[in-house]
């Protein structure tokens, strides 16, 4: 015992913090015991969120889990036979922080520790509370399962991203995800491609079939964001959930390159000049609608661009997004722009400001208009103005005049 407090007063012990979380249908979480340190309950609330499904991934996951356990008595043959099936809209979850433990199998990995979840609980009440047993036969759970021709049922495509990652460990992803989501999908990718040399090279040689094959270059993979299927099944090739979309690899979607030029498709082994394979472009090809978001709070697009119904909506999740109307909020949510399309052309001194545009040009897709998810995961800025009148294009070859004061050659 005297060696473990000696270590532990070094800091050669992990320092664990119990936890026990209350997560609500939208996947608001209330602590009712937690870490006293605001970042690391801010990384912990984090961790739990991205990994536990909410909305309607958590409706599929706690069906299929229904399903599964045999507690279902009827036939569900489409989405709307799966809707019939209530689903409790409380959830308990209980375990420990731990900063300088690694993670293990199912821990959920946080800066310099890991998240264990011990319990999960639910309640239709509040008050009474249960879990789903842990030892079921997998056998007879997947036969509960493929019996309903629900399970056979996949979630509509609501965004895609192409991860693109070097053996040297970069990853870069197109175009670029909302910030929410970026650390999780490049995390993802690195678990897809391997987690360290030897599984990066073991990965691709068994994706190639070839055991002497050498390690690539870099290699892609495209994930499709989803709507979750009503019930979660092995037919729907899921890698992973984050929050309330399921994230899939699309079939074609990956490929290798030895020489950073030429990509070879691990499908089919065709060789294609970098770039967008043709079966991939229209993926990206999204139709949306060009919406300006002032500083002062104003919302502007082309008429008969947004359906009236669909106005209020779009004007109240963008000025929430974006901070429009507040000043503060603005300039916080501009600089983060600024900051993450431009990070390595830009070194902004230590106490200065970057300047604040007047304006943000988004690309809204059409079918988030209609989706019940938050607007926020799905636009993509493509111009900033600075003055109202010159447009500066986020994606172009040079930073915006604007900015060059803060260029990294000149700092």
């Amino acid at each position: 015992m005297g060696e473990a407090k000696r270590r532990k007063q070094l800091g050669l012990m992990p320092a664990v913090h119990p936890f026990e979380a209350l997560m609500d249908a939208d996947g608001v979480l209330t602590f009712v015991r937690a870490p006293e340190d605001a970042r690391l309950r801010e990384e912990l609330a984090s961790a739990l969120k991205l990994a536990h499904p909410y909305g309607a991934a958590w409706n599929s996951a706690y069906r299929t889990q229904l399903v599964m356990h045999g507690r279902v008595d009827k036939f569900l043959d489409t989405a709307e036979d799966v809707d019939t099936i209530p689903v409790p809209p409380h959830r308990r979850l209980t375990g420990e922080l731990a900063i300088g433990a690694k993670p293990e199998g199912r821990d959920l990995r946080v800066e310099g520790g890991r998240v264990r979840v011990r319990e999960e609980g639910h309640s239709f009440d509040g008050q009474r509370w249960t879990s789903f047993p842990s030892n079921a036969d997998p056998r007879a759970a997947l036969n509960y399962l493929m019996q309903h021709p629900a399970a056979r049922l996949q979630g509509e495509v609501v965004a895609a991203y192409r991860a693109e990652q070097w053996r040297e460990g970069r990853v870069d992803i197109e175009p670029e995800p909302p910030a929410e989501l970026l650390e999780a999908l490049e995390a993802l990718t690195r678990e897809w491609h391997g987690e360290d040399d030897a599984g990066w090279l073991a990965l691709h040689q068994d994706a190639v079939q070839d055991g002497a094959a050498p390690a690539p270059l870099a290699r892609r993979v495209t994930f499709e964001l989803r709507q979750p299927a009503p019930l979660q099944s092995p037919l729907s090739l899921a890698f992973a959930t984050l929050g309330n979309v399921e994230v899939t690899p699309q079939a074609g979607g990956s490929s290798y390159t030895e020489n950073g030029d030429t990509w070879i498709s691990y499908e089919d082994g065709e060789a294609t000049e970098d770039g967008l394979p043709p079966e991939l472009a229209d993926i990206f090809d999204l139709d949306t609608v060009a919406v300006t978001v002032y500083a002062d709070g104003r919302i502007e697009w082309a008429p008969g661009e947004v359906p009236d119904e669909d106005a209020e909506r779009l004007r109240t999740e963008l000025k929430d997004a974006t901070g429009a109307g507040d000043p503060a909020e603005w300039a916080e949510w501009t600089t983060e722009l600024l900051l993450g399309t431009f990070a390595d052309e830009l070194s902004v001194p230590e106490g200065a400001a970057l300047p604040v545009p007047v304006a943000v040009r988004l690309d809204v897709p059409v079918d988030a208009l209609t989706d019940p998810d938050p607007l926020a995961q799905t636009f993509m800025e493509s111009e900033v103005t600075f003055d109202g009148a010159a447009w500066r294009d986020l994606y172009g070859e040079e930073v915006p005049e604007e900015l060059r004061a803060f260029a990294a050659g000149d700092a």
